[in-house]
């Protein structure tokens, strides 16, 4: 049932989706099962939020395009429903990227809340079961640079975390490889603090699909800090502390002092490499782009990092111009490509581990021209 609806997932994706993105076979899917994370290709290709700039975020059809593409790790982003279920979405707040605010049948579940201290008003994942959830369908999130993609929406359902496992092991037995997973969990404070703790749930599942140990082809990511100290006191899968701006959530409550900025230095990578294994900082970290939005000169988070002993995979690369440093704009059209293998480049120069991206199949080829 979970590989018919796999598979209806992707062939759909690959009908609809840009063709020539469909049909490249990497030529790394020959590649031993058995490699370590030590030993697996730099830089590590991570497929954000499956291939996203082709089809809709965290579906089965954007992961198994983007394993398709070659992308070494899919990132499926957690949320939990109100029984408990671990789902992929980027938000817990849905009408960005599901159908569910022309549901009549769930009208009334749109409410307003505070989401890690911020007032937000629409529908949440912790107020639906997961059968709820399974009535919705995905939608693009931004039709506007990505009308391709919207030509999916109403075609594909919101997975399980159980269900892209699924998926994962199906196509490492098709390719011959060994395919990761990167989940992140999201909001973990607000999920504890409504009696759905998430860290427990992801860890049992994983380890109940044989996902555990230093060198299973996982790592947990997250924004927060105490979400990962209590992680690492459960696993011994590779953790990563994500990076955003301001204050972790978490630690914002808390009363503590402890910013982004803070944890950016020498001394605070240092703190980091205790709990964590690798670090995901938002590229600007790295290259800051100057005052006319092009790239800057390289900091030293990557050189801090790598003394500290954590790799580093910053996030996110897209193709298309809206994203883009503006000298490699091919245009002042949003949607319009842009060149994204120059913007990878001069990360790699960098001495980045691994890359978050949308369009996985230009890493995997710009990784094979080496």
């Amino acid at each position: 049932m979970i590989f018919d609806h796999t598979l209806r997932g992707w062939l759909a994706a690959c009908v609809l989706a840009l063709p020539s993105a469909c049909i490249a076979v990497p030529a790394l899917a020959g590649e031993p099962a058995a490699r370590t994370h030590g030993e697996e290709p730099r830089p590590l290709v991570i497929a954000h939020r499956g291939a996203s700039g082709y089809v809709p975020e965290h579906t089965l059809g954007a992961y198994a395009l983007a394993i398709l593409q070659g992308a070494d790790y899919i990132e499926p982003d957690l949320v939990m429903t109100r029984d408990g279920e671990l789902v992929a979405r980027h938000d817990n707040e849905l009408d960005l990227t599901t159908d569910v605010a022309s549901r009549p049948e769930f009208a009334g579940r749109r409410r307003t809340q505070a989401v890690d201290g911020v007032s937000l008003t629409g529908w949440f994942s912790e107020d639906f079961t997961l059968a709820e959830l399974k009535t919705l369908r995905a939608i693009e999130r931004i039709p506007e640079i990505r009308p391709g993609n919207a030509r999916l929406d109403g075609s594909l359902q919101i997975p399980t975390l159980q269900e892209i496992i699924d998926l994962v092991k199906t196509l490492q037995l098709a390719q011959g490889r060994r395919i990761g997973l990167y989940p992140e969990t999201k909001h973990p404070t607000h999920f504890q603090q409504l009696g759905l703790a998430m860290e427990k749930p992801l860890v049992r599942i994983l380890a109940r699909n044989g996902y555990a140990g230093r060198h299973a082809p996982v790592y947990i990511q997250s924004f927060e800090v105490d979400n990962l100290k209590r992680l690492s006191r459960l696993t011994e899968l590779p953790l990563v502390q994500l990076f955003g701006e301001g204050q972790p959530y978490d630690q914002q409550l808390r009363g503590s002092t402890l910013t982004y900025a803070r944890m950016a230095s020498a001394e605070g990578l240092r703190d980091i490499a205790r709990y964590a294994r690798g670090v995901g900082p938002d590229k600007g970290y790295i290259i800051p782009r100057d005052a006319n939005g092009n790239l800057g000169t390289p900091t030293r988070f990557v050189s801090d990092a790598h003394a500290a002993g954590l790799e580093v995979h910053p996030y996110t690369f897209r193709a298309e111009n809206a994203f883009l440093p503006a000298s490699l704009r091919s245009s002042d059209e949003p949607s319009a490509r842009g060149d994204l293998e120059a913007e990878i480049a001069a990360f790699l120069d960098a001495g980045v581990d691994g890359l978050f991206i949308d369009q996985p199949d230009i890493a995997v080829r710009l990784r094979q021209a080496q």
